[in-house]
């Protein structure tokens, strides 16, 4: 079963594809683009890979960043990273010493499923109470 995914690169590119054998124990992975290109992309290269609903999504929505009571049970995360962009979600697998860590937005509306954060594009990544 494959992913669509959105590979954003911290100089700003974007691919647009899917995947099937993204693992995060992994230092690379394949993706098909929307172009049907294969492509052999590392990891440690990528700002995040944005595991989305719909590779189009809706540049007019704003993704709500606040936690709500009713919430997932997993740790708070947010991520700051270097462009400014930020992330607001849960995860359980935040660790600054390994690649990276998956996020799940807090915005059930969100055209992202989960991102996998890749921690050197990050400024910042703190976990409020």
């Amino acid at each position: 079963m494959s992913n669509r995914v959105v590979a954003r690169f911290p100089d700003g590119r974007v691919l647009k594809g899917s995947v099937s054998n993204f693992s995060p124990m992994r230092d690379r992975f394949m993706m098909l683009t929307q172009q049907q290109k294969v492509l052999e992309i590392k990891t440690s290269q990528l700002k995040a890979l944005f595991f989305v609903k719909s590779l189009v999504g809706n540049p007019a929505y704003n993704e709500r960043k606040s936690f709500d009571i009713s919430a997932n049970p997993l740790p708070k995360v947010v991520c700051e990273f270097h462009d400014g962009e930020v992330l607001v979600g849960h995860s359980a697998g935040y660790d600054p010493e390994r690649l990276g860590f998956f996020l799940t937005p807090v915005d059930p509306k969100s055209n992202n499923d989960k991102v996998y954060v890749v921690n050197r594009s990050t400024r910042r990544v703190f976990m409020p109470n």
